[in-house]
This record gives C-alpha cells, sequence and structure tokens, in this order.
C-alpha cells in the first residue's frame, strides 16, 4: 500500500502540513523500516519531514515502531543508553570517557552508534583503541558488564532497518527522523536514557516527549552531537524519572566568561583520545568537571531507578 495518504498530511511545507497522530505515525514508520515504500516515497518522506519537524506524538509512533525491529537485550539493573551518533570533529569524543567512568561505578553501560563515519571519529574507533571491541550479541554485551566494563554496539546490529535509514542521509544530504529515533531507541528496557539534541528547538519537543513517554532520561545539549557533557563548560542537564522532574539529580548550566581549559589531547584522532582518556582513568589527569558532574547525576538517578524497582 502507498503512503501517499501520509505525505498528503506532512507534506505540504512547515505552514500547509499538519501532525500524525501516534498510530499514524506507528504504521508509517513500520512500513517504512519494513521495506514496504518506494524509494521515490522514501525520499519524499525524508524531505517533508525535514520541512515539518517532528512533534512528540510522532516520535512516540516512530520509536515505537523502531523498537519492534531491535535485537532483544536485558539488564538485570537499569542500564544507561548513551547513544553516540556525531563523534567528533573539532573536539575530543569523550562519550567512552563517560562510559567508562560509569562503569566504574558499577553501573551497566551500552554505547551505540555507527563503527565508522567519514570526516569524523566515532565512539566504536576509540573503544576499538582502548581494547574494547563491540559487542556482537546480547552474549557478549552481558559478557563485558559481567568485566564491569562498558559496551558498545553497532547500530546495524541492533537495528538493522533503523541503521538502513540514517543511511539515507548518504544519498540526501540530510538527516530525518532516523537521527532523532536512534537517539531515543529504548534498547534495553528498564534503561537510563541520555538524550541530547545539537539545536536548542529541539529541547522542547523532547521534553514534552519524556513527560509523554513517562521516561528515565538525562536531557542535555550534547557535544558536537555526543550525549556528553562539553570538557569545558558545564551544560544543562534536566533529569526525568517516569516523565517527572528531578532537581535533585539535575544541574544549571554555567555561564561568565572560560576561566580555564582542562587539559586536552594534541589531537582528535581515535589513537590519540583513547590515550588522553587512559591517563585521565590512571588518574595522571584530572576528570574533567562537567563530565564528572554529569557521573554524579546519571548515578544518582540510576540509583533511584533500582530502589524503585
Amino acid at each position: 500500500m502507498t503512503i501517499a495518504p501520509y505525505l498528503k498530511i506532512i507534506g505540504r511545507g512547515r505552514e500547509g502540513a499538519r501532525a500524525l497522530d501516534r498510530l499514524q505515525a506507528r504504521d508509517l514508520m513500520q512500513r517504512i523500516l519494513s521495506g514496504r515504500v518506494s524509494d521515490l516515497e522514501l525520499g519524499a518522506f525524508a524531505l517533508a519531514m525535514r520541512i515539518k519537524g517532528e512533534t512528540p506524538q510522532e516520535l512516540a509512533g516512530f520509536v515505537e515502531a523502531a523498537q519492534a525491529h531491535s535485537l532483544a537485550l536485558a539488564s538485570a539493573t537499569p542500564a544507561v543508553l548513551l547513544p553516540s551518533y556525531n563523534g567528533a570533529r573539532k573536539l575530543p569524543n569523550y562519550t567512552p570517557l563517560l562510559a567508562l567512568l560509569l562503569a566504574r561505578a558499577g553501573l551497566p553501560v551500552l554505547v551505540h552508534g555507527p563503527l565508522h563515519d567519514a570526516g569524523r571519529v566515532t565512539s566504536a574507533e576509540i573503544f576499538e583503541a582502548l581494547g574494547l571491541p563491540p559487542a556482537t550479541d546480547a552474549a557478549s554485551l552481558q559478557a563485558r558488564w559481567a568485566a564491569e566494563q562498558p559496551a558498545f554496539m553497532a547500530l546495524e546490529l541492533l537495528n538493522r532497518p533503523l541503521a538502513q535509514l540514517l543511511a539515507l542521509r548518504n544519498v540526501l544530504g540530510l538527516r530525518n527522523p532516523g537521527h532523532t529515533i536512534a537517539k531515543l531507541l529504548p534498547a534495553i528496557p528498564g534503561a537510563l536514557q541520555v538524550v541530547n539534541y545539537t539545536h536548542p528547538e529541539y529541547a522542547r519537543s523532547l521534553a514534552d516527549y519524556l513527560r509523554l513517554l513517562g521516561s528515565d532520561a538525562m536531557l542535555m545539549r550534547g557535544t558536537e552531537g555526543e550525549p556528553v557533557a562539553d570538557c569545558r563548560r558545564q551544560p544543562r542537564f534536566d533529569v526525568y524519572l517516569s516523565g517527572e522532574p528531578q532537581p535533585q539529580f539535575s544541574h544549571e548550566p554555567e555561564t561568565g566568561s572560560l576561566l580555564a581549559l582542562p587539559p586536552l589531547p594534541d589531537g582528535i584522532d581515535a589513537h590519540t583520545t583513547a590515550r588522553h582518556i587512559e591517563a585521565i582513568l590512571a588518574g595522571a589527569l584530572p576528570v574533567p568537571a562537567p563530565i564528572a558532574t554529569q557521573v554524579h547525576c546519571l548515578v544518582g538517578a540510576q540509583q533511584a531507578m533500582s530502589v524503585r524497582g
């Protein structure tokens, strides 16, 4: 069946387009991820949503459809999910550092994203340089956690249809809803999600989404799109448990001029970043204060989730 009825709703430009309801969005995304749309329809969908933007109800339907295609994973205690989809461009990618610090604190951590991304340094590449290759199935994920280490899993393995939707960017040159879906994917039931945004306009819609879904999550502006605090300046953290704001685990942003910079690696390539992370973990260099604060907030929220049951 054609998706033309849905395109007529979402494809009338920023002023004329209307939003899909949650069931419509789920049905539309299910058709896309099941490969039941033509390339022409898929391109029309991506461009229409790029212009219109996603509502919380649409995101809820899209994510529900995507989760049905995910590899079945589980954790005995609340895991922390770090969606890593942007990589390093100008600053070092400290998502692996965050993951390792959380694992050191006793939390099961799953980082997911692409293995490689042209022009960027991915978390997967840094984990490899740290001697932590990607987990290849649920058993290897559990083994990594049993060793008190974080695990990285490629989206291609975690959710192949969603990875194929993200790959559409290579053809169109534009992001599509798949990129937001990947960052919201509840890959492990009952997990604490770190949800990051790049553009400020997403802050409100994502906050509304987390309330709508009753999510357990930290919402923050990412560092170059990564779910880790900017090592130079404390960003805002908004933590939600069961969709309700939790001021005790949240944090206000730092304002004013930067007075000092933390020690940074000489380059942002995977090898240099990995050696720098090892120095921080060994205590030879300090943990950047904003990242230490992020760890503290996430550990507190995860412990509250564990007590809640």
